[in-house]
């Protein structure tokens, strides 16, 4: 039915399951360990491990950063052109002087 069109193929590659386990990262062995005290189980445990791939995702901080200042860097470069803009056409401007009332 899709005539095989939609393989991506390298592009979007989906990664085997079994790459990803809880014994890998701390805090979610301490999860499951405190889940467990109290007779608990998460069986979708697992699906949180990907979130702390600090090579892939980088760590929280630069999560929190990317996700709330994505475009500060072309943001501040730009305030400062207009900023320099206004001051270099301000300059070519003809002002009156004195402090008359209009």
């Amino acid at each position: 039915m899709g005539g095989g069109h939609h393989d991506l193929g390298e592009r979007m590659k989906i990664p085997d399951y079994r790459i990803y386990k809880v014994e890998d990262v701390p805090e979610l062995v301490q999860t499951r360990d405190l889940l467990a005290k109290r007779g608990l189980k998460d069986p979708w445990l697992r699906n949180e491990v990907w979130r702390y791939n600090v090579k892939e995702w980088g760590t929280t901080r630069e999560r929190v950063i990317r996700f709330f200042f994505p475009g500060f860097k072309w943001g501040v470069a730009a305030f400062i052109a207009t900023i320099a803009i206004e001051k270099a056409l301000s300059v070519f401007q003809n002002k009156k002087g004195g402090s008359g009332h209009h």
